[in-house]
């Protein structure tokens, strides 16, 4: 099939509103809505969620129910700006928050809202504008050959337009029922947020955290996924914990404070007092490993990418005369890329040299090119960002040592090119998805790429704000935020200038996640598992089993199972938003300093009670939904 075959829902000639004053609105809103919620989920899991699916079912709920207005490419450009504040932030946070980190170490100071908002907004610009020269080499050219499974999905919900009330209905009714459940764990505190079983002679621990949003990403992430993450915490808080305990309860290890025996510090804070201390530094060798794995792996494949794209941009025209081949001008792509780089070079704020800046303009056209292509093959879920982001930081962190800045300017700098590479990497994989969607649909390139821009200038201005927040709230690497990415970002930078790591723990997940990847296990969510707290991958397995439930049903024919199971994914989405936003919401009170009394407890049974009955919303809404699907 090549492009003279190929016929858009909406023909080139034909002229439909796009860039409407109700989607760009619409979609700036949904770019921070999306954007604050996948930092919140981001930073407690290690992981987001596309947004583009649930972003546009709410556009079709609201364009064409509440409106009435029947304009299927206005839906696309809502979805097209309001995706990218997910993507936004997904490169965020898995790097920005370790210069709080360090700052609460009092090695620095906090990084100020100018430098996280520039940083957001270079990375985010230039993952767009990266992406644009590739569109008619990769859509286009290689339309039959490159699917862009995220971005077919989404065109195919948007072309289901009369189906959108209902969908959108489901989206708003996750949102709404995660957000009570969550208001009445973390705002009212009727139940404690862990309900957990502690075996004291055994010195192991499981328990599982009572919130939606970590069922919702079961469900989505599907059982093998859970299934992996979850074994990873059971080795570490069944397997490691009570060997640690066993053999070595009279010694003091780093990171520990000086004398304090293994014994007393189980003592004071049970099992989550040694996988802090110990087992999170296994983990975190483990994840490492498993990004660089995952990019070795694909460096036949990146090369391949890279070569193939360079050649078919020779041919390609960013300018051509029907309204679906119209490309942002490559005069003002190029202005653009410069601008860019010399804010990054020249403005204080941002910690980077011009070495620095040479680096995020050769490693960022690189990777966005790779990830542009890669998205287009595996899908955006399978897109090795995290592997890019540790292998960006691991060359950027060498070359600055090697110019004899090894102290924290050096490590701040570090972590700025690898963020800004990050971003780059998420944003041009999002422009992919997006521009694929349009190119099915016959929306005008030129303006998808104009509401992507769009929405990284307002998801850029709105991160430093929610990063502040949730520093201030309760501070990253605490209970509720872990800042799981972040934390393992800022030990790669430690460990490489010569900072104090336990590199005997790190080594030990190295060589776990090798003989993991001899086995053909996959390693990384493995290793996320054993990264996190048990309690939130607990959560997780539940909700991948309700999915394994869903899915091996025999006695129910293949179309009404696939339309359950999606009704299913947007309430997920839609308790991930919805558990996002009074995450937000209580930052902001606990800010402020209102705190809500506590009236009662119901302790763990009430937990449990939780639980089952989010589980019973789930399936009301995926299983016995009524609604036409």
């Amino acid at each position: 099939m090549n492009n003279k075959e190929f016929k858009p829902y909406v023909p080139a000639e034909k002229i439909t509103p796009e860039m409407t004053v109700t989607s760009v609105i619409m979609g700036m809103i949904l770019a921070v809505v999306f954007g604050a919620a996948n930092a919140y989920l981001g930073l407690r899991v290690g992981m987001t969620v596309s947004a583009s699916i649930p972003a546009a079912v709410i556009s079709m709920g609201v364009i064409r129910v509440i409106m009435k207005k029947n304009s299927i490419l206005e839906s696309n450009l809502v979805q097209t700006i309001g995706s990218a504040g997910e993507s936004l932030a997904a490169g965020a946070i898995f790097t920005m928050p370790a210069l709080f980190l360090w700052a609460e170490e009092g090695l620095t100071e906090k990084p100020g809202l100018v430098e996280i908002t520039l940083i957001a907004l270079c990375g985010g610009v230039l993952g767009v504008l990266f992406m644009v020269p590739l569109r008619n080499a990769l859509i286009v050219k290689e339309h039959a050959t490159l699917l862009y499974p995220e971005g077919t999905a989404c065109a195919n919900v948007l072309l289901a337009g009369e189906e959108g009330g209902s969908n959108a209905a489901t989206v708003f009714s996750g949102m709404g029922i995660a957000a009570a459940f969550k208001f009445i764990v973390d705002g009212l505190k009727v139940i404690p947020a862990d309900v957990a079983v502690a075996f004291k002679s055994f010195k192991g621990e499981i328990g599982m955290e009572v919130y939606p949003a970590l069922l919702g990403v079961g469900y989505i992430v599907g059982p093998r996924i859970a299934s992996f993450m979850f074994v990873g915490s059971i080795v570490g808080w069944l397997v490691i914990i009570p060997l640690i305990c066993l053999f070595g309860p009279d010694i003091s290890l780093y990171p520990a404070e000086a004398g304090v025996t293994i014994s007393q510090l189980f003592a004071e804070g049970g099992a989550s007092a040694i996988w802090s201390n110990y087992v999170k530094y296994i983990g975190a060798g483990a994840i490492a490993t498993g990004g660089i794995i995952s990019l070795i792996k694909s460096l036949p494949l990146i090369i391949s990418t890279f070569r193939d794209s360079m050649k078919s941009m020779k041919g390609s025209q960013n300018g051509g005369t029907l309204r679906t081949d119209k490309d942002l001008p490559m005069g003002v792509i190029l202005a653009g890329i410069v601008a860019m780089v010399f804010i990054i070079w020249f403005v204080p704020a941002i910690p980077v040299n011009f070495l620095g800046a040479l680096m995020i303009v050769v490693f960022g056209f690189f990777f966005a090119t790779v990830s542009s292509r890669m998205v287009g093959m595996i899908g955006s879920s399978n897109n090795p960002v995290s592997g890019m982001a540790i292998a960006t930081l691991l060359l950027a962190t060498f070359a600055i040592k090697a110019t004899g800045e090894t102290g924290i300017d050096g490590m701040k700098g570090a972590i700025a090119i690898g963020s800004v590479i990050c971003i780059v990497a998420a944003i041009a994989g999002d422009t992919s998805q997006d521009l694929k969607t349009g190119y099915l649909l016959g929306a005008t390139p030129k303006t998808q790429q104009i509401g992507e821009l769009l929405g990284v200038v307002v998801s850029g201005l709105a991160i430093g704000g929610v990063l502040y927040l949730l520093d201030a709230a309760w501070g990253y690497g605490t209970a509720e935020v872990p800042a799981p990415q972040a934390g393992l970002m800022k030990m790669i930078v430690e460990g490489i200038m010569g900072g104090d790591l336990p590199w005997t723990l790190v080594f030990v997940g190295v060589f776990l996640a090798l003989g993991l990847e001899i086995l053909r296990i996959p390693v990384m969510p493995f290793a996320i598992g054993l990264y996190l707290p048990i309690y939130l991958n607990t959560t997780i397995m539940i909700g991948g089993v309700v999915r394994m439930f869903m899915d091996g049903r025999k006695k129910v024919d293949s179309k009404t199972k696939e339309s359950q199971v999606t009704n299913g994914t947007l309430y997920c989405a839609g308790m991930i938003a919805g558990e996002g936003l009074v995450g937000i919401f209580l930052a902001i009170l606990a800010v402020a300093g209102i705190s809500i009394p506590a009236f009662i407890n119901l302790g763990n049974i009430g937990g449990v009670v939780i639980m089952a009955l989010m589980i019973l919303g789930l399936l009301k809404f995926s299983l016995w939904n009524k609604r036409k699907a």
